[in-house]
């Protein structure tokens, strides 16, 4: 996640916007003490178009599936 966060220029404060956390859990999640929720895996995965295999680590990949269109 701190990859996804770094690639996209944004703060720790507003990454904790995106997933509905504070500051201070995004740091947590990046040094491995802490963990999101399903919901927050969700809105990231939203909001940067990756897939979850991607940030769990399962795939190299960022986005092996086309986004369906609404």
């Amino acid at each position: 996640m701190k990859e996804i966060r770094l690639k996209a220029d944004v703060n720790q404060t507003d990454f904790g916007l995106i997933i509905g956390t504070r500051k201070s859990h995004v740091s947590e999640i990046e040094s491995g003490t802490a963990c999101t929720t399903v919901e927050g895996l969700a809105a990231l995965c939203k909001h940067y178009n990756v897939s979850a295999d991607y940030l769990l680590g399962l795939t190299d990949e960022p986005r092996p599936y086309k986004r369906k269109k609404n």
